[in-house]
């Protein structure tokens, strides 16, 4: 092994994956209230997505918790 060589963890994989889902929450949050009054249908997509997203994040953060 190089001792150059950067090593990606699965911790490193895990709070990646909590970033981003975090990001997506934020994301579809602000997409939702935009599209309020002009596409409400979709407004209410982004902010179910946003809901379930959220879930997703809580299950990464509660895994980072436990290592």
């Amino acid at each position: 092994m190089n001792e150059k060589e950067i090593v990606i963890t699965p911790r490193d994989r895990l709070l990646m994956a909590w970033e981003s889902s975090m990001e997506m929450v934020r994301d579809f949050e602000t997409y939702s209230k935009e599209l309020e009054n002009e596409s409400p249908r979709l407004s209410s997509v982004f902010s179910e997505y946003a809901e379930e997203e959220g879930y997703h994040a809580a299950r990464f953060r509660k895994l980072l918790e436990e290592l």
